[in-house]
């Protein structure tokens, strides 16, 4: 006999992997692709919710400690990020700088297209969790503290995490 416990994780991992498919062939500013695509599972997500709940007990982040309190039920965890590379685009000035050779002078300063594409992946990502009905929501906070763990190529600058589960309510929402 099989049961639907049974088949959970499976699936989740299947869910997953559709996401990244999703994410992978979501539309890209002038063809250029940064996007970064993981699965983490067991304990990579324990180790995750652990650094999550700690930061947000050190520095009084009531919403770090929530977040991290869901990935502990948790079954997958996507992650999407981008590296912060300028697409040279003249006249853009999105930044906040007059050109791509001005923002080149800081490159921890997000490009705009960069962190658009990574939207654009992260919704098309949420919308398969929806299609294969995946408790899913996008957090800031998951990619942060994987991105501050050292969890990502060190290229990655701009992170976010999209945790799923099946069960009898969406761990995501209705939450303290």
């Amino acid at each position: 006999m099989i049961t639907d416990q049974d088949l959970i994780h499976e699936n989740l991992k299947s869910v997953a992997s559709h996401m990244i498919m999703a994410a992978r062939t979501s539309p890209k500013a002038r063809a250029k692709d940064y996007l970064f695509a993981a699965i983490f599972e067991g304990k990579e997500i324990q180790t995750l919710a652990e650094l999550m709940i700690q930061k947000g007990r050190d520095k009084n982040l009531h919403f770090f400690e929530r977040d991290g309190h869901n990935l502990e039920t948790t079954e997958i965890l996507v992650i999407l990020g981008t590296s912060i590379k300028p697409l040279n685009l003249p006249e853009c000035g999105f930044c906040g700088f007059e050109n791509c050779d001005e923002k080149r002078k800081y490159p921890d300063v997000p490009c705009a297209f960069n962190t658009g594409d990574l939207g654009i992946a992260l919704g098309s990502a949420a919308s398969v969790a929806m299609d294969y009905r995946a408790d899913n929501r996008i957090m800031f906070t998951a990619g942060k503290a994987a991105l501050e763990a050292g969890l990502l190529p060190e290229d990655i600058k701009i992170a976010y995490a999209i945790p799923l589960s099946a069960g009898k309510k969406n761990p995501y929402f209705d939450r303290k």
